[in-house]
């Protein structure tokens, strides 16, 4: 096993860069597009102080998506206001 602090650095079934560890936590790589405009718009939140970096910008994103899905149904019709391009 090679890596840091026994992560194994080995790709996924799907071809992912390998897995790294960040404090306690196992982090991947993901790679991903999104329109320019949105990411013009997390660089201003990270220009802001609102983030450190657009990497935290997103990962807050994702927090907040699983929260919301967690709470349960939109009221919106069951329907997702996130997933909104």
């Amino acid at each position: 096993m090679s890596g840091v602090s026994g992560v194994r650095h080995a790709a996924s079934d799907r071809g992912a860069p390998p897995s790294y560890l960040t404090g306690n936590t196992i982090m991947e790589r993901v790679t991903l597009r999104i329109p320019k405009q949105q990411i013009e718009e997390v660089e201003q939140l990270v220009d802001s102080g609102e983030f450190p970096n657009r990497s935290e910008a997103i990962r807050s994103a994702v927090r907040e998506m699983i929260n919301e899905q967690q709470d349960g149904p939109s009221e919106q019709s069951g329907k997702r206001t996130w997933a909104k391009v």
